[in-house]
């Protein structure tokens, strides 16, 4: 029987070969594509294996749980929150973060401009678009996104490198090719202190896809440490 350390390293190869096939496939031989482990319940344990196979990007979704597994990993990690943040929780990861993605309001853009201020840092963010404008889901509505880029702009403490998304599940390429298309549209503004380095998107089930519609960051957790069991 393999160990849960063997999973993961089959898995992370096959990730990997995954990910240089479709850039083969649909995007030129230069552009970067990154890997990030999402970290969601899998014990540090695990997570700095990855860390030991190349994956040194970590996507952490919760503040509290990250908050008690953070001493526990390769202090060699890069760090970005994905999930959901509330503003009362802002303070607890602005040292650690290389960069939060999940920036979805702009109550939380200027909380995150005054945490960033408290510790003389200039926080990289993504802005999380509500690309499917699913109520059961965080983010700006695409009607919205570039009001909030424009007055996040102004920020002194925030620097905006890109966009963040996550299409709904049944019908992920329809929504993944819009968010492109709004990706592709605001790069074209040149807007003053809005950068658009970084489109976030892609998980375990559709990153191939993803990385054919432009992405160049995928999460993945389910697809790298399997499924969400860990006790």
């Amino acid at each position: 029987m393999k160990t849960d350390f063997e999973y993961i390293t089959e898995n992370y190869n096959r990730i990997c070969y995954e990910i240089e096939e479709a850039k083969v496939k649909y995007r030129n031989k230069e552009d970067t594509i990154e890997l990030m482990a999402v970290t969601k319940t899998v014990p540090p344990e695990a997570v700095n294996h990855a860390i030991a196979l190349g994956a040194n990007l970590l996507g952490e979704n919760r503040v509290q749980e990250y908050e008690s597994k953070k001493d526990f990993y390769n202090p060699t990690a890069r760090v970005h929150f994905i999930g959901h943040l509330q503003t009362n929780k802002v303070k607890y990861i602005i040292d650690d973060m290389e960069l939060i993605q999940s920036v979805d309001s702009l109550r939380l853009a200027a909380e995150i401009d005054r945490q960033a201020k408290r510790v003389s840092k200039i926080q990289d963010v993504l802005v999380e678009v509500n690309i499917g404008d699913e109520a059961s889901k965080s983010g700006v509505s695409p009607d919205e996104l570039e009001n909030l880029l424009m007055e996040m702009a102004v920020m002194g403490n925030i620097r905006v490198k890109g966009l963040m998304t996550i299409p709904p599940p049944q019908s992920s390429e329809k929504f993944l090719y819009k968010m492109q298309e709004i990706y592709l549209d605001i790069s074209s503004k040149n807007m003053d202190n809005i950068n658009m380095d970084i489109l976030s998107m892609g998980m375990s089930g559709d990153f191939a896809k993803a990385i054919q519609y432009g992405s160049n960051l995928v999460r993945i957790g389910t697809a790298l440490f399997g499924a969400r069991n860990y006790v």
